[in-house]
Order: structure tokens, then C-alpha cells, then sequence
């Protein structure tokens, strides 16, 4: 009649736990390997950056000192400018002469000073634009760099994941 099959329908199939230890430990191995070469990689990026700020800050600071340069030179030239007047004030002999004397420094004062406030601007603003078209064009090749790593340390690791389930399925087949 019916013939018995000495096989179980039931029966889990055979599983070698010392083959799963030996594949988790090579996938942690390989994952460490992968850590540490991202590692490595990404302290040269972090490295770079800081490069970039002192890079960045020298910048600024330089164009620091040549504001503080000008604001000086505008000082000095305020100063002596009104020092000539007082000499000029000393020597006066008339009303007149006083009010026209003054009409005239303070005229000459504010196209002075409102030269010296754009001269000042001018320098300002290109100094910012320079710094910050320093910065982004330092900082845009790091980016690249620290984003096709992430990628391909990404990648590496979906392939390994891949892979190890592939032989662990192959080897539960068998």
C-alpha cells in the first residue's frame, strides 16, 4: 500500500553553526578593515577642512589688517587735517575770515570722510567676497571627495551583505 519514506517532511534541514561563525567572523573582519580605511579617509577630510579654515582665517585676517591700515591712514589724515585748520583758526582776523575758513574745512571734512567711508566699504566687501570664493572653492573638492566615499563605503557594504546571504543561502540548500 503506502510506502513509508524514511525521510521527515517536518525535519529541519542540517545547520552547521561553526560555518555561520566562520562567515559572521569574516564579514566582521572585512567590515573592520572597511571601518578603519573610512576611517583613515575621513580623517584626511576632516584634516583638509581644517586646512581650509586656517586658510580661510588668514585670509580675513589679512584683510583685517589692510581695513585697520586704511581706517589709520583716514585717521591720520583727519587728524592733520584738523590740526592745519586750528593753525589756520589761529590766524584769523575777522569774522569773516573765521565762518568762511570754517564753511570751507567743514565741506572739505565731509567729501574727506565720506571718500575714506566708501575706500573702507570697498576694501570690506572684497575681502568678504574674496574669503568666502576662498572657502567655497577649497571646501568643494573635499565635499566630492567625502561624498564619493560615503558612497562607495556604502556600496561595499551592500555588496558584502549581499554576498554573505547568497553563501549562507547556498549553504543551507545543501
Amino acid at each position: 500500500m503506502s510506502k513509508k519514506s524514511d525521510t521527515d517532511a517536518f525535519a529541519m534541514p542540517s545547520f552547521d553553526a561553526s560555518k555561520v561563525s566562520d562567515q559572521f567572523r569574516d564579514f566582521a573582519e572585512k567590515g573592520l578593515e572597511q571601518s578603519k580605511d573610512a576611517y583613515a579617509k575621513m580623517k584626511t577630510a576632516t584634516e583638509d577642512a581644517q586646512k581650509t579654515v586656517e586658510e580661510t582665517f588668514k585670509s580675513v585676517q589679512t584683510a583685517g589688517a589692510d581695513v585697520s591700515l586704511k581706517a589709520i591712514a583716514a585717521l591720520r589724515a583727519n587728524t592733520e587735517a584738523g590740526l592745519n585748520h586750528l593753525e589756520a583758526l589761529v590766524g584769523v582776523k575777522s569774522v569773516a575770515d573765521f565762518v568762511e575758513l570754517q564753511t570751507s574745512f567743514f565741506r572739505k571734512q565731509a567729501e574727506l570722510v565720506t571718500a575714506q567711508a566708501k575706500e573702507l566699504q570697498d576694501i570690506s566687501t572684497k575681502a568678504a567676497e574674496k574669503a568666502a570664493a576662498d572657502q567655497q572653492a577649497q571646501q568643494q573638492p573635499q565635499q566630492n571627495q567625502v561624498d564619493q566615499q560615503a558612497q562607495n563605503a556604502a556600496n561595499v557594504a551592500q555588496n558584502q551583505a549581499l554576498a554573505a546571504q547568497q553563501k549562507l543561502a547556498a549553504e543551507q540548500s545543501e
